[in-house]
C-alpha cells in the first residue's frame, strides 16, 4: 500500500524507530482520573461516535466529547485556538493529511507510538518520530442514483462528467471546506489538469461543503451523479436500501489517508493516550472497517465481506507535502472556476 505519503510519515530518517507506548493499568486508571477527552474529528459525524462509543465501553467511566467540522476549518480553528493560548482540544483527526506538517513543524503534537502501531503498521502509515499515523483510509470516488441514472449510462470516468448530458445533475464538495476534497482536487488537478476543473464549472455544477455531502444529494434525488466525496458514504448508504451506486473512475480514484494525533499541549493527555491506542488498535480499526466502510493499515483489519478491497481500486498518489506547500494557492485556482 506504499504511496507519496511515504514521504510525510517516514522522513527524515531515523536510526532506531520510536518505542512503542504500552496501555499499562497506570496509564488507565490516570486516564479515568481525568474521565474526558475531546476529540476534533473531521470524520462523518456517525462514524467518530461509533468509535468513542466503542471506546466508552471499554474504558467505563470516561466520555469522548466530539468537535466534528470539515478538515480545513479544523485546521484554522486550532491555529485561532492555539493563537489565543486555548487549550480545549485533547486529540485530532483530519483528512488533509497535510495538516500534521504544520502541526508537527510547530511544536504542537505529543509522541505516541501505541503497540499496534509499532507491531503492525507499514512506514508510510506512521510518522517517523511517532507523532501520528493513518487511523483510516478510503478514496473519493464518483457515483450515481440508480432510479436517476440506468447503469449502461452512467459516467465511468472524470472524462465523462464533461459530457453536456450532465449539465444541471452534477453535484460536488469544496476545498475551502473538506480536507477530503483538498486532497482530492490536488491529485486531481496535478493529474488531469486544472483545464479539467475549468470545463467541469460550466456543468452548473451543485456546490456543497463537505465530503459526505454529494452522496447524501444523490441518495435524495436532488443530483443525478457526483463528481467527488467519498465512496464509504455509498457503500453505507446502498446496503442501507438506497438508489446509490459507487464509481470507481478509470482514471484512478483520489486516495484519502487520514491521520490521527495526541496534542502536545491535551488538557487530558493520559485518556488522550488511552483513545489513540484504542483507535488504533484491531479492535479500534475493525470497527472502522465494518461499521463505516474505511480501509485500514493494520494487517490483522479484514474488510467486511461484499465491500470494495482497495488494493483492487485504481488510485491516484497522494502526497501531502506538496498539498501543504500549495494549499492557498489550490484553493484560490478552485474559487476562480467555482463560485460560491
Amino acid at each position: 500500500m506504499a504511496t507519496a505519503a511515504a514521504a510525510l510519515f517516514a522522513e527524515p530518517l531515523r536510526a532506531q524507530a520510536p518505542a512503542a507506548d504500552a496501555v499499562t493499568s497506570a496509564l488507565i486508571e490516570a486516564a479515568k482520573k481525568e474521565g474526558k477527552l475531546v476529540w476534533y474529528a473531521a470524520m462523518d459525524l456517525p462514524v467518530s461516535e461509533r468509535v468513542a462509543r466503542g471506546f466508552e465501553a471499554k474504558y467505563p467511566g470516561i466520555s469522548v466529547r466530539i468537535e466534528r467540522t470539515g478538515s480545513e476549518r479544523q485546521f484554522v480553528r486550532l491555529a485561532q485556538e492555539y493563537g489565543s493560548n486555548i487549550r480545549a482540544v485533547d486529540v485530532i483527526n483530519a483528512s488533509d493529511a497535510s495538516h500534521f506538517i504544520a502541526w508537527k513543524r510547530n511544536g504542537w503534537l505529543a509522541p505516541y507510538v501505541p503497540e499496534d502501531v509499532a507491531r503492525f503498521f507499514p512506514a508510510e502509515h506512521r510518522d517517523a518520530d511517532g507523532m501520528f499515523a493513518s487511523s483510516r483510509i478510503y478514496v473519493s470516488s464518483l457515483g450515481y442514483n440508480t432510479n436517476l441514472v440506468k447503469a449502461e449510462d452512467a459516467p465511468r470516468s472524470f472524462a465523462d462528467l464533461l459530457d453536456p448530458k450532465w449539465k444541471g445533475k452534477i453535484v460536488k464538495g469544496h476545498p475551502g471546506y473538506s480536507g477530503t476534497i483538498m486532497t482530492a482536487t490536488y491529485q486531481m488537478s496535478r493529474d488531469l489538469g486544472w483545464d479539467y476543473f475549468e470545463k467541469l464549472a460550466k456543468q452548473n455544477v451543485l456546490q456543497v461543503q463537505s465530503s459526505v455531502d454529494p452522496p447524501k444529494k444523490l441518495a435524495l434525488g436532488e443530483r443525478a451523479v457526483m463528481a467527488d466525496g467519498n465512496d464509504f458514504n455509498l457503500v453505507q448508504l446502498k446496503e442501507q436500501g438506497q438508489p446509490v451506486q459507487v464509481v470507481y473512475p478509470t482514471e484512478g480514484s483520489p486516495l484519502i489517508v487520514c491521520p490521527n494525533a495526541v496534542l502536545k499541549m491535551a488538557p487530558n493527555p493520559n485518556a488522550a493516550r488511552l483513545f489513540q491506542s484504542y483507535l488504533f488498535s484491531a479492535e479500534g480499526q475493525q470497527l472502522l472497517c465494518d461499521y463505516a466502510a474505511q480501509h485500514s493499515a493494520h494487517p490483522q483489519v479484514k474488510p467486511k465481506p461484499g465491500r470494495p478491497v482497495l488494493k483492487d481500486i485504481k488510485v491516484m498518489k497522494d502526497d501531502p507535502v506538496a498539498i501543504e506547500a500549495q494549499a492557498e494557492q489550490i484553493k484560490t485556482k478552485y474559487l476562480s472556476y467555482f463560485k460560491v
